[in-house]
Order: structure tokens, then sequence, then C-alpha cells
């Protein structure tokens, strides 16, 4: 029977999914993220912080958006890449997608608590304290609840199989409050403000502060795919120690 692929795809596909395949492309690809990722974050603060002008409401206050947004943005983008690789690992067992939960969990945990961090900074100017239980900001604690699980969960249960299963199983049951925490501020009556960048439609931005924001979402995603990278080579090779390509390239070395 022909594969519903082309031949070429297919192989792309098995090559993707063969982990000293994976392990040679990630080092070169893991830099080329970085530098670019780097660039573009550190262009997009300091724009933000020292270039754009001040929102004509919110004043200077507004300027923490710029370190906000983008680790917001990656705070709900590497949970769902999560639940979707949890479900490949829960149904294809595929080995790199297990890697891929463990290793994104603590990159995503931590832009999620920079996100917490720089919204409170941002609501104290705003709301007049540094925590209120809004609709958002409680749905995006309990979203650093859920990545701080999966990190003790992987710790907690020993055989690294086992363990990369039950944290795919809560990636996925946990995946549910991702649109709650998007369409929390439509779905309530909510202190946090609508979404000022827009998919669809237009922007409540001037192109000038746009620009500079774009960009840093871009550039912090880049770093977000570095880190996990990193983090996946890492888990890799300790997941793998014992086998023989692992034992073969560190002999070649």
């Amino acid at each position: 029977m022909n594969s519903v692929f082309p031949i070429g795809l297919s192989r792309r596909f098995h090559q993707l999914a063969s982990l000293p395949y994976f392990y040679r492309l990630s080092g070169p690809l893991a830099l080329w993220l970085a530098v670019p990722g780097a660039l573009l974050a550190a262009y997009s603060v300091f724009a933000g912080l020292f270039l754009v002008p001040p929102d004509y409401q919110q004043g200077d206050a507004f300027r923490i958006l710029y370190i906000h947004v983008p680790s917001a943005w990656l705070s709900l983008f590497g949970y769902t890449s999560m639940a979707i690789a949890g479900v490949v690992a829960l149904v294809w067992r595929l080995k790199l997608a297990e890697i891929y939960i463990v290793a994104a969990a603590p990159v995503g945990a931590s832009f999620t608590l920079v996100a917490l961090v720089t919204g409170s900074i941002w609501g104290k100017p705003m709301w007049g304290a540094w925590w209120v239980w809004d609709a958002r900001l409680t749905s995006e604690l309990i979203l650093l609840f859920l990545y701080l699980g999966i990190v003790a969960l992987h710790r907690a249960i020993e055989t690294p199989r086992t363990a990369a299963r039950a944290c795919a199983l809560l990636a996925v049951v946990g995946v549910i409050n991702v649109p709650i925490i998007h369409y929390s501020v439509v779905w309530w009556h909510t202190l946090h403000q609508g979404a000022t960048v827009q998919l669809t439609g237009q922007s409540h931005m001037e192109t000038n502060m746009l620009v500079p924001l774009l960009l840093g979402a871009l550039g912090f995603t880049l770093v977000y795919g570095w880190l996990v990278l990193w983090g996946m080579r890492v888990q890799l090779l300790w997941r793998e120690r014992r086998s023989r390509w692992v034992a073969r390239m560190l002999t070649d070395d």
C-alpha cells in the first residue's frame, strides 16, 4: 500500500523521530535560534523602555508590556505545544515527544512566572494593588502550578518513560486552562484589559509601538526554542546514556 505522504517527506519524518539524528540536528539549530532570538528580544526591550513614546493613557507604565506580553504569549504557547506533544506521546509513544514535554515544562514555567511578576508591576499603577484575584491573573497562576506540577511529577517517578507518560497525561488534561486564560477577559468581568494586539482585525497600538512588540514576541519565541532544544539534548543524553549510539558518539569525540 502506498504511503499517504510522499516518500521524501515520510523519510524526513522518520529521520526527525530518530534520536541520534535529532541530537546531531538540534545543536546547530539551537544556535541558529539563539542569536537572532537574543538580538530581537534585546532590541524589543530596549525600544520599549527607551525609544517608543509614552502611552496616552498609561504613560510610562505601559513599557513593562514589552516583557510581559511576549512572556504571557509563551506561557500559553508552551503549554499548548506540550499538550500536543502529550497526545503524540500517549498515542504514538514517540520518545522525542516525551522528552519535549519534560524539557519545555521548566522553560514554560519560567516565562509564566515572568508574565505574573511583570503583570503585577504593571498592575500596581493601573489598579493600585500588586495582585488582585482577577480571572486572567488567577487562571495564569493556575497555569504556573500546572507547569510546576509536571516538573515535580517527572522528578517524583524514577522510571523515565513512566514519568514522561504521566507528564504527558497531565499536559493534555491541563490544556483546558489555556482557552480559559485567553477568553477570561471576554467571559467574565475582569480588571485586566482586553487584547491590544489582534491576529485578525485592527490592533489598538500605533505602528511605532506595535512593531517592537511584535519583534519582541518573535525574539522571545526563538529564545524559547533555543532553551527547549538544549533541554531536550540534555534529557536525551541522560535517558539514552546506556545506548550504543551515545557511547559511539562519546568515543568519536
